[in-house]
């Protein structure tokens, strides 16, 4: 099917960038500078080893400086454990199987740890993820191989597109008194649907708590177990801590992000050590380690006894492993078997604990920032799939400019909303926003189909405040500066935080410092963020409330909110150029993260060169919450 070639091409492209991009900042770079680029850690020390399944050795090691450094080390990621003394010659490779802190575990393919893994200098670096691109390659394989069987590629022909409806069965007329109108409608739809169910949920509108008792509902229809997926280990926390209270089975496989006590319960891993069978495996691993510790000690004895004796050991050991590994998989098997929801990632749907698996219903959230090819991972174990995101938020990370203008920055979610709009139910009643923050994005991005709870409708941080403001820098001089690749407005920055100064200080007379409100200062770019927190350091007041302050960037934002936000938007330049906020929706994050009071800071004269931004003005004169900045001279 060509649809799948055409995928295959563009994962390719892509695939080609990253591994440009991968080497670029790892080939002849020093130790210091992957660590600083969170490619690397260290140095780290070993604290602790243990057989694993197939003759591997699980290594935990902990970085013992640098621990403030961002890294980008998850769980399923490959990455090689090495010594400083030969980097290039001592290393063994192997793949991350749980971070937490500046604590990581490794499955090394190895069976013992080499020699100069005792000597001290030792650090993790990161290896280019084939794997992710290896699940995605062979799921587009094998989509476009069960394309070719009419009576196997039912639900795939109607994912893409060839001229069939998605199907129905009696519209459920069950009632949810916890659900809004939009939310019971999206419920029935996912219930009676035969192979497409899809929500759209705005910001604020309630998806996820649409999503859980949708499953819910879903397990008390038919009593079968369903694969909930999403792209980050973030959604599929939330997922899973919100399922599990709702009093499901949840097995949550992979690596938590957050690495809470609530949802490491819900782990394979934590299952499995609760097992009643478990202590038996503890008991036969360590027996294998002592044989293997003992085998260690022939190491440097050359005779034809001692390497007999060792080789014995050795096969004792693997024997007794083997064992262990049996009774392992009896329990995952066991838990699996119980479990009624299944979490993972959309690679991690590949994981060999439920590789062979199928489903009844499949559940992919956030599909608006799902890649394609991701979303065939899970999609090839389904009947029925059920789709939940927002489009018209952020879409998904791709590397490779020409492979998104070439179609894949066009997610599968805004295909089959373009394809089967009898299959789409739009979330229209949001939660968080005063209905006239809530007013432009809706007008811009959803045909004006939101409305504002009446709890949040009118909802102000004091009587007398605005909800909506935005100020033009026009004709104040505050021009941008080029750094890099990244553009900056110190003075723009500076004006915001003597704003923001300002309104904090009107804040004091109406909060405590216990119940004070929380405040987002977003930019489109890093190097506004760095300026914007260099000169946070000269506002004495605004460092009284640091705790209740974040700065960052928009996609640092993404599924969070706040009761105050302002939005230095940088660009002011001549020539009325704009370049990354052209991305709206980017904006719409921006702009939909605020609960009570959002500021725009921004140059009319460069913006108004998209009509998005002339709207946006025009929708700010109506509300009279356009103000000049040379209207707050005195601050």
């Amino acid at each position: 099917m060509d649809y799948f070639k055409r995928q295959l091409e563009l994962l390719r492209i892509e695939k080609e960038e990253d591994w440009k991009t991968f080497l670029k900042l790892t080939e002849s770079t020093s130790v210091a500078e992957r660590r600083a680029n969170g490619l690397a850690w260290y140095p780290v020390a070993i604290r602790g080893t243990e057989p694993s399944r197939g003759d591997y050795l699980n290594v935990e090691v902990e970085r013992t400086t640098h621990q403030d450094l961002a890294h980008q080390f998850r769980f399923g990621i490959p990455a090689a454990l090495f010594s400083n003394h030969d980097p290039k010659k001592d290393r063994v490779e192997g793949v991350v199987i749980f971070v937490s802190g500046n604590r990581l575990k490794l499955n090394l393919f190895v069976d013992e740890l080499p020699d100069w893994g005792r000597d001290g200098k030792l650090g993790i670096d990161l290896l280019f993820d084939n794997n992710s691109y290896d699940e995605m390659q062979s799921a587009l394989k094998l989509a476009d191989k069960l394309s070719e069987k009419p009576e196997e590629n039912h639900l795939i022909r109607i994912l893409t597109g060839e001229n069939l409806h998605a199907s129905f069965s009696t519209i459920i007329s069950e009632t949810f008194p916890q659900l809004n109108l939009s939310q019971t409608e999206a419920v029935r739809k996912i219930l009676a649907a035969d192979e497409l169910a899809i929500v759209h949920g705005p910001p604020g509108t309630g998806k996820t708590t649409t999503l859980v008792q949708a499953i819910k509902a879903l397990i008390q229809q038919n009593g079968k177990p369903i694969l909930v997926v999403a792209p980050s280990n973030t959604a599929v926390d939330l997922l899973s801590e919100k399922l599990a209270d709702l009093g499901l089975n949840v097995l949550r496989t992979g690596n938590p992000a957050r690495v809470s006590e609530k949802l490491l319960s819900l782990t394979l891993d934590r299952k499995t050590t609760e097992h009643p069978n478990y202590k038996e495996i503890k008991k036969l691993k360590k027996q294998a380690g002592e044989y293997k510790n003992m085998a260690h000690k022939y190491k440097r004895s050359f005779g034809k006894a001692e390497r007999d004796q060792r080789k014995a050991l050795f096969t004792e050991a693997h024997k007794i492993m083997k064992e262990a590994g049996a009774m392992e998989q009896f329990i995952t098997d066991d838990l699996i078997g119980k479990a009624q929801v299944i979490t993972a990632t959309l690679v991690g749907a590949n994981h060999y604990t439920i590789r062979n698996l199928k489903f009844e219903t499949v559940v992919i959230d956030e599909a608006g920032q799902a890649l394609e090819p991701a979303c065939w991972i899970p999609i090839l174990k389904a009947k029925k799939v059920v789709f939940a995101g927002d489009h018209q938020q952020l879409p998904p990370t791709i590397k490779s400019q020409e492979a998104a203008a070439q179609g894949l920055s066009v997610t599968l979610f805004e295909k089959c909303i373009r394809l089967h709009p009898e299959a789409v139910v739009l979330l229209d009643e949001q939660y968080r926003m005063n209905e006239a923050i809530m007013g432009f994005p809706s007008q811009v991005f959803y045909q004006d189909k939101l409305k504002a709870n009446l709890t949040v409708a009118k909802s102000l941080l004091f009587r007398e405040d605005a909800p909506l403001t935005f100020i033009d820098t026009a004709g104040c001089g505050f021009e941008e500066k080029q750094e890099g690749t990244s553009v900056t407005n110190p003075e723009e920055g500076n004006f915001l935080l003597k704003h923001l100064s300002a309104y904090v200080q009107e804040l004091k007379g109406h909060f405590s410092a216990e119940n004070f409100p929380t405040i987002a200062v977003i930019a489109p770019y890093k190097e506004q963020i760095r300026v914007l927190k260099e000169q946070l350091a000269s506002f004495e007041l605004l460092q009284t409330f640091a705790k209740n302050i974040s700065i960052n960037t928009v996609d640092s934002f993404q599924g969070q909110e706040r009761d105050v936000v302002y939005i230095s938007m940088t660009r002011s330049n001549a020539k009325g150029e704009i370049g990354f906020l052209s991305d709206i929706r980017r904006m719409n994050v921006a702009m939909t993260r605020a609960r009570k009071k959002l500021v725009v800071i921004g140059d009319s004269s460069t913006l108004s060169k998209l009509p998005f931004y002339t709207r946006f003005i025009a929708y700010a004169e109506q509300l009279n919450a356009y103000h000049s900045a040379w209207e707050f001279s005195e601050i």
